[in-house]
Parts: C-alpha cells; structure tokens; sequence
C-alpha cells in the first residue's frame, strides 16, 4: 500500500508533467507470499512471480492501492488520491467554518490547488466550483459587499476556465444589481462575461447564465448612465480585426438582448395590468434597460461581419408584439434597419421583407401610418430594394400592397416613391384600371412626378417601336462585344421578331439585363463565356418566358441565380457547363421545369 502523507503533494514529479484525474482504471499486481512454510517460500521465488490485473475503482471514500509497473501511472493514481481527499476536506471546511478571514483562506487555497495542480480535465474546474457553488448558495446573503468582492475575485479564475453553475450565475447576477459600479464588475466580470458568452451553446438550458449577461450589460449602462459602456464591452468582444473569430459570440449576445426586451415588455404589461401608476413611477429605469439592449443591437449592426447574422435572426421579427406598437421602440430600432438597409450586399438586405410569402418584414413594420412617422427610413428601404438584385418585379407586387403610403409620399415629392409608382405602371404590375388611373393622377400632382410620368411615357413609346414585328429573327454580336455595343445595337432598329440571340464570348455583363426582357418573341439566348451572374439571370427568368434554350456554359452563376431558372416552365435545353451548379439545386430544377429534355452538368459538382 502507498501512504500519502497529508501535508502537501505525495513526492516531486517531473516539473511540467500533466495528468488526468483517474475514476478507475487497471493495474498490474504481483502477488507476494509469506514464507511461512517451506512451499511458501517456493511460491515467493522469482520463478514463481505472476503478474495479476485488477480493475480498481477510486472513489471518494475507498480506494485499494497497490504498486503498479508504470511510473506515470503511479504518479497519476497519487495526484488523483491527494485531489480527492483535499476536495473532501475543503468541502466539510466551507460547510463548518464562520469566520470570514478562515473562509476566504480556505477558498484561496481551494483556488490555488486547482490552478497549480497537474491533473487536467473539466472536472479539475468543476469540482471546486461546486464545491463554491454549495457555499454560495448558504452563505449568498449574509456575506458583507467587502467578502463578496473578494469571493468574486478569489473564483475569477475558475471561471475563466470553466462556466458558472446556477448558484454562482445567482450569486453574481445579485451583486451586479445590488454594486453596479463596484471594482469586480468593472475588472474581474468581463472575461468571466465573454467566456459565457463565447462557449455557451444554449441558454435554453442554463437560463441563468443568460440573466448573468443581461445583469452585467445593465451595470454596464448604469455605470455611466449611457450607451457607451455597452457599446464598448461589444466592441471589445468583437476584437479589433475585422473578422471576429468566435462563431457563437454574435448569436448569444443577439439572443440575450431578445430575451431581455422581450422580458421587459412582459413587465410592462404585467405591471399595467395589476397597477397602471407603478409603471409611471418606473418609467426612466424601464426605458435605461430598455434602451441598454438596444445599444447591443446598433452596436452589433456596425460591424460588416455580423450584420449578415443579425439580419438574418431578426428577419422573422422576433420582439413582442407590444415592442412593434410601441413607437418609441420602433424609433429607437431605427438606426440597426438602417444600416441592414445600406449594406450593399443583397444577402443582407433582402432580410428586410418578409421571411415567407404573408409574413409581414421590417418593411411593413416601417410603413408610414400617418402620425408623426416621416417615412424616410421606409423610402431608404424602398430605394435599396427597387435596385438591388433580388428580383424586382416580386418586389413590385409586394410594394402593390403598400401603394397608399407610397402615394401619399409622392403626393409630399419623394422622389423614391415616384420611381416606385413610375416602375409599377411601367411593369403592368396593377391590373386595375381605376387604380392604375389614380397612380398616373399622383404622378402628374407635382412637377418631379410629371417629370417621371413624362419619361415614363417617353419609354413605353421607344418600346412599343423596339417591340414591332419587324426586323431579323436571329442575332449574333462579334466577340469581345461589350454592354455598350449591345445597347446601341438594340436602339438602332424594332427586333420585335427576334427569337435567336448569341452573346457568347463577348464583355457582356448582367447589366445587359435589363435589355434583353424588353425582347419578346426570344426564345434562344447563348450566354456562353460571358460574364454574366446571378442579378442577370433572376432578372431574365422573371420576364423571358418563353425562352426554350439558354446557354450559361463558363459564366459566374451560382446556385443562388439558377434556383430561379425554375420560372421558366418552357425550359427544353440549359447548358450549365462548368458553372457553380450543385447537386441539390439540380434536382430542384429537374423537379420545377417540366419541358426539360437536356441538360448539361458536365465540371460541376452535380456531373
């Protein structure tokens, strides 16, 4: 048997050396004889030596121990019987002692034994903070602010390796409520906050960790009695490259902020339900929190790394459903929808609608309501969406519901608004003579207006002689050709007949789009080798719908542009030859364009 002595470490090891903290494991015994008799002494020589395996179990109160032939294994076996019986001993030491100077030496060495010891393992950091956690939940209210700051700062440490349990959340949610301008709150909580928040997976399983964050971004705001502490704790969370380098970081600090708007509302309600004059006496500390989670927001929405995730999480509108009537909500939210708005990418700020067909987006939540709502952010929205590249004309008949607001816009001589009118009359989007009448009649209210309605009619006279039935059936545009060469082309003459066009190897770009949906009778476009992308092609799949063959072989399509080839139902021949085409997007299109008798896939991820 080994005796470990019961002051300090069992012996020196080799400085460096780690080890894993042993629950059971199998170890070699040799059986040694008493030379009792003369056949004992037989059996205890060294040709009769036999090698047994035991499986042993450690436990907290027994442990049979024998020699065993590695000495890494024993070193283990030793380290892992000294953290046991210490562990046992700190734990019946914090359950007895009163004094507050014994308490925090015990605590301090608990602490340190966990920090210099080589055993490894999540449990080296567990352990002792359950053993704390145990402690915290007898001792949590009758600790003076002094002791709490100092417990706080002894188990910092732990922390910043391992995650808080219940008690200890409880423990530190309390003291950021009772002290939120206290030393800890300002120096030790931050790492211990931005390890939560970048190694949790879901709070839905440790709510407390989640109201941890919500009571440290409050002390934040109450520390100075304004944003900046907030936006500078996400600031330095995010880091200062452009790229932030922890997946999970953005996503948690999104879902505490939601949980805490959305927690704030239901106060609010509850409160005005039982007594609507505690609610005005609360007012300035409601709209402080209030407006702390919305610093989050506008501060995440800053960064061009997180915007395409923020976006995305709140495109289903995720607040409660008194915080979208509350107007001061609404217009303190602004600034985040803006600069989802701004972000060029289409990715981003196509968000802005609807997340399906009948769900109301940031769109409809903006529309002017005729108070004290100017509109301007929803024509912003508006002006990105008329030109981004998410297909327009699906964007037209959504604007068709809100033509009220956008009249009356136009009536106050937004410019925006006018476009948006000029397009839909343009794209024969309103089939209702009466309100494509009453369209024309705002228009020509005002003289920006009657100048759009003027160019409009100007370019419906240009396209009806663009679209007569004259001119050649088939085209063919020399190589090297660019979108320049291609527009003065289809200006030169009507090519209401044409039905064969090949672009291939030419500069044309998606720009060119916006050329060939004026062709009607096109049924063969040839894009081959040209440098056409995803805008182009939702753009010609939602007006060419009679096109038969299109070629897109060696063009920068994606999958994102071809999922939209699906509208056209008289598809009988597509070459996507070395395109981004995947797998899954093929067997879309195969299922969605019922015509198709030959595709080719060839150097493509679906060949």
């Amino acid at each position: 048997m080994c005796h470990v002595p019961f002051g300090g470490l069992p012996f020196q090891t080799l400085p460096g050396a780690k080890f894993i903290l042993l629950q059971e494991a199998d170890v070699h015994v040799f059986r040694v004889f008493h030379s009792r008799n003369v056949i004992r002494k037989l059996l205890g020589t060294k040709f009769f030596c036999k090698w047994e395996n035991h499986h042993v179990f450690f436990t907290d109160t027994e442990l049979l121990f024998r020699n065993v032939s590695s000495t890494y294994v024993r070193d283990q076996w030793l380290h892992s019987l000294f953290w046991k019986r210490t562990m046992l001993r700190h734990q019946m030491s914090l359950s007895r002692t009163e004094g507050c100077d014994i308490l925090m030496k015990e605590l301090k060495s608990l602490v340190d034994l966990a920090l210099s010891t080589p055993l490894q393992g999540e449990s080296i950091f567990k352990i002792p903070l359950s053993i704390v956690s145990s402690f915290m939940k007898k001792n949590q209210k009758q600790l003076p602010r002094f002791s709490r700051e100092t417990v706080i700062s002894i188990m910092a440490p732990l922390l910043e390796n391992a995650s808080p349990s219940d008690e200890i959340c409880e423990f530190l949610c309390w003291h950021c409520k009772e002290s939120p301008g206290s030393h800890v709150v300002v120096n030790v909580l931050p790492s211990i906050v931005q390890r939560i928040l970048k190694h949790s997976v879901d709070f839905g399983k440790h709510p407390k960790r989640r109201r941890l964050v919500q009571a440290y971004i409050q002390a934040l705001y109450f520390q100075s009695d304004n944003v900046e502490g907030v936006q500078d704790f996400v600031r330095s969370v995010h880091g200062p490259v452009s790229l932030c380098p922890h997946p999970r970081l953005m996503c948690n600090l999104v879902s505490t902020s939601l949980a805490a708007v959305y927690s704030l509302f239901e106060e609010k309600k509850r409160c005005r339900a039982e007594n609507f004059s505690n609610v005005l006496g609360d007012t300035l500390s409601w709209e402080s929190r209030h407006q702390c989670f919305l610093a989050v927001f506008q501060t995440i929405a800053s960064f061009e790394d997180w915007r395409l995730g923020l976006a995305k999480l709140l495109q289903p509108i995720p607040f409660h459903p008194d915080a979208l009537k509350c107007r001061q909500f609404t217009k303190n939210f602004q600034p985040v929808i803006e600069e989802i708005c701004k972000d060029s990418r289409c990715e981003v700020h196509i968000t802005l609608l609807g997340i399906r067909d009948g769900k109301d987006g940031w769109f409809e939540i903006y529309s002017p309501r005729g108070d004290d709502d100017d509109g301007e952010l929803w024509s912003l929205i508006l002006k990105q969406l008329l030109g981004c590249c998410c297909g327009r004309k699906r964007f037209l008949h959504i604007l068709n519901k809100h033509l009220e607001p956008c009249m009356l816009r136009a009536l106050q001589e937004d410019e925006i608004c006018q476009k948006a009118l000029s397009t839909i009359v343009e794209m024969d989007v309103v089939q209702n003579l009466n309100t494509k009448l009453q369209i024309i009649a705002t228009l020509q209210s005002t003289p920006s207006g009657r100048e759009q309605y003027a160019a409009l009619c100007q370019r419906e006279m240009h396209l009806r002689e663009f679209q007569q039935k004259e001119g050649p059936r088939k085209l063919v545009l020399p190589p090297k050709s660019t979108d320049s060469d291609l527009q003065h082309l289809l200006s030169s003459g009507p090519f209401g007949n044409l039905e064969w066009l090949s672009l291939a190897f030419t500069k044309i770009t998606s720009v060119s789009a916006e050329h060939l949906i004026k062709l009607p009778s096109l049924r063969y476009l040839s894009l081959w080798s040209t440098q056409f992308d995803d805008s182009g092609v939702m753009l010609i799949s939602e007006h060419l719908y009679k096109l038969e063959v299109l070629n897109l072989c060696e063009t920068q399509v994606t999958d994102k542009g071809l999922i939209t080839l699906s509208n056209l139902k008289n598809l009988q021949k597509l070459n996507l030859n070395s395109t981004s085409l995947s797998s899954q997007t093929f067997e879309q299109l195969k299922t969605k364009l019922p015509a198709l008798e030959e595709c080719d896939i060839r150097y493509t991820d679906a060949w």
